[in-house]
């Protein structure tokens, strides 16, 4: 499981530190970064991923219509994504996983749920 390579996506570099440093404690060592959806897309044309995990509020283009720019790509629709974010209310949380998010974690959040976030959405 932790030859994963994981693209966090997040505007907030402490934020993207954070999750970056839960992950390779939780064993995952491959770890690349974007600040924001666009950016994202863009590695994730040039570099094999096999799970995001995504902030909502971001510049340029945001966590839900990144995921939404994922899922509509023929050769990424199957990528596993968990969302990160302040936003908890149900209505938003629904919103995400109609637009394709595997899984939803609400800041802040312990380094063992993120692991267990990720194992629920690879066992999936």
């Amino acid at each position: 499981m932790s030859d994963l390579k994981i693209l966090a996506v997040d505007d907030s570099p402490t934020m993207r530190r954070i999750i970056i440093n839960t992950l390779k404690r939780a064993g995952f060592t491959d770890v690349i970064e974007a600040g924001d959806g666009k950016e994202a897309m863009a590695k994730l044309k040039v570099e094999t991923v096999n799970f995001v995990i995504t902030d909502w509020n971001m510049p340029e283009m945001d966590g839900l219509t990144f995921v939404k720019s994922i899922r509509s790509d023929d050769s990424l629709k199957d990528l596993p994504v968990l969302m990160v974010t302040t936003r908890s209310v149900k209505d938003d949380i629904v919103e995400a996983l109609q637009a394709g998010v595997n899984n939803y974690i609400v800041k802040p959040f312990t380094p063992d749920t993120l692991k267990e976030k990720i194992e629920q959405v690879l066992q999936g």
